[in-house]
């Protein structure tokens, strides 16, 4: 299905309202309303914007530069009408088998009035062709298991689920602790 019309872009500081809308909203479908932490302030020191007064392309990404404290990139999609529809939020990794670098997709969201339009399609299609244009190796994300529509949306396009690894993670306090292990 081809995406209604609609326009995308990467993320301005103006749209950091919407983003955080949008992180809110996709919490609160996945059950985790009361875990969102991020503020406009914290969107606004950790995603690299695109300037106001040029264009920024998935194929031509012209956004301040990614670092280690600005490490994300925000492309939201708006429907026929200019209202904000969905957003895709992500940043580079990289493939030590590849020897490639990728993207890996932190949060891909549209707003349930604007599902069945092709615009998460079209999310991630920008995202394919960004790291084409970087002659990169991958793009990757995690999905919840219990996600059974997502999950059929994304093999639908081709994404193969990766049932021989398991997410690991550190954070809060454990984070803390492993950073003192050796002291």
């Amino acid at each position: 299905m081809a995406p209604s019309p609609c326009k995308v872009w990467h993320a301005r500081r103006e749209d950091v309202p919407t983003i955080l809308e949008m992180i809110r909203e996709l919490a609160d479908y996945e059950h985790e309303l009361d875990a969102v932490e991020a503020t406009e302030t914290t969107l606004l020191s950790t995603i690299a914007f695109a300037p106001d007064d040029v264009e920024s392309t998935s194929t031509a990404p012209n956004t301040e530069p990614t670092s280690p404290s600005r490490p994300a990139r925000c492309l939201l999609i708006f429907n026929e009408e200019g209202k904000p529809a969905g957003m895709a939020l992500y940043f580079y990794n990289y493939s030590t088998w590849r020897a490639k670098s990728g993207i890996y997709l932190e949060d891909l969201f549209v707003r349930p009035t604007e599902r069945k339009k092709g615009y998460g399609k079209k999310l991630l299609v920008e995202l394919a062709k960004e790291v084409v244009a970087a002659n990169g190796g991958r793009l990757e994300w995690s999905v919840l298991k219990w996600n059974e529509p997502s999950i059929k949306f994304y093999e639908s396009i081709g994404a193969n689920m990766m049932n021989e690894w398991v997410g690991m993670r550190v954070d809060r306090d454990g984070l803390a602790k492993l950073a003192r292990l050796l002291d």
